[in-house]
């Protein structure tokens, strides 16, 4: 009973440190998409985006003109002094509409891409986090076998004094430790160069040292390969920008066919007239609306205008089913990496755990009998290399699964 509680409670602890490590990872995710001048940039364009369409919604300015007559012109009721001329210019009915509807689709377009900029720096903080968390623990992995090739070290130089053994048993594990120092310091030298790229993806101080968990969490990936493909076509944000963008194509065709159309003039034209030679009062002004019309006689150009348009909409459409085809290729790669990932961990767990038995066992051959010395050499190195294939496992299980929620736009 005593045992069974210890091993609940080490399995809570377990769990809890696992929280807390996720917890750790969300914050990362929270700081970097505040403070990344990338992200910002996209924000920052989808704000500007956002202010076109109040801008082509409007009518166009009205003209205002003023005119003074150098000779005056002679009436019958006196010379014309000068004029006003106010005017404001109509384009055809839907115009100004089509505009600002087009304007709104690419705002969406922007913030789709902003979005889009957001689960790529998530799947970059991901998968540099999990990066980080592989190389610490293999230098954890390495400082723990060099303490026990000390330990062997200490056992063969006791042998040794007593006649048992030859020096070529420490001599071996000199060799061995030599070569594991020098992977170390390289181990080392890497982690400084992960965490500078880490926080320079917060935008945070390059120096600061980064969160990791002492065991990375196990989760699976929670959907079936079907459902998560058809996620990535529903949700991906690459896709849905590249949606929104043939939608304003949409719009812009009905914008280049409303200019072939005729657009209208309303003006008012003020004259002032001054005091003849008759002396006449209460004339002293000529007031006449105008009415303009704008007539597209050049219909090439505007033909022209809307084929543009069309062959810019059926480009969009191949470039969404290529983009489509490209997201579909890299789910293929990352479900497989997830399943290899998976399978990796069950593998070297079990492996792990045979050849930890198999080098208790040899330890107690040698230091009863003297032999298998160089057999206790190679399983050590086999636990090293299951010790470290099995936390990579782990590492590439959870970038696989960052990847394809990155792809399904999460």
């Amino acid at each position: 009973m005593k045992r069974i509680k210890i091993t609940i409670g080490i399995f809570l602890l377990l769990v809890s440190f696992m929280v807390a490590a996720q917890e750790d990872l969300n914050n990362y995710l929270q700081t970097a998409a505040e403070h990344n001048p990338g992200i910002k940039v996209k924000f920052n364009e989808y704000m500007a985006a956002l202010e076109i369409a109040p801008q082509v919604k409007a009518l166009p300015d009205p003209v205002l003109a003023f005119g003074y007559f150098i000779s005056p012109v002679e009436t019958r009721n006196g010379p014309m002094q000068f004029k006003l001329t106010a005017s404001q210019m109509f384009p055809w009915i839907g115009t100004l509409k089509a505009k600002e509807n087009a304007a709104i689709q690419s705002a969406k377009a922007k913030f789709e891409a902003f979005e889009e900029a957001k689960s790529s720096l998530y799947n970059e903080v991901k998968a540099s986090y999990f990066t980080i968390y592989f190389n610490q623990k293999a230098i954890a992995i390495t400082l723990e076998n060099i303490d026990i090739l000390e330990s062997f070290r200490k056992l063969a130089n006791i042998k040794f004094e007593a006649g048992l053994v030859s020096a070529v048993d420490e001599y071996r594990i000199e060799i061995e430790i030599g070569e594991l120092e020098n992977q170390l310091a390289l181990l080392k030298d890497k982690q400084l160069a992960l965490e500078v790229m880490f926080n320079n993806l917060l935008n945070t101080n390059a120096n600061e040292k980064v969160r990791i968990p002492e065991v990375l969490w196990t989760d699976d990936f929670p959907l079936s390969k079907q459902a998560a493909l058809d996620s990535i076509n529903q949700s991906n944000h690459q896709l849905l920008s590249l949606d929104f963008q043939q939608l304003a194509l949409h719009y812009k065709q009905d914008i280049a066919s409303s200019m072939g159309k005729p657009s209208f003039n309303i003006g008012l034209d003020y004259t002032v007239v001054g005091k003849g030679e008759n002396k006449l009062a209460g004339t002293d002004a000529i007031v006449f609306p105008m009415v303009g019309i704008s007539i597209p006689l050049y219909r090439n150009k505007y033909k022209a205008m809307v084929q543009e348009v069309v062959y810019q909409a059926a480009a969009k459409e191949n470039q969404k089913i290529d983009k489509s085809n490209m997201l579909e290729t890299l789910f293929e790669k990352s479900w497989k990496d997830y399943q290899d990932a998976n399978r990796r961990t069950l593998l070297y767990t079990s492996q792990l755990k045979l050849a930890q038995k198999s080098v208790r066992l040899l330890e107690t051959e040698y230091a009863t009998a003297n032999k298998n010395f160089e057999e206790i050499l190679r399983m050590e190195r086999k636990i090293l290399k299951f010790n470290l294939e099995l936390e990579k496992a782990r590492a590439d299980k959870q970038a696989a699964i960052a990847f394809i929620n990155y792809l399904m736009g999460k």
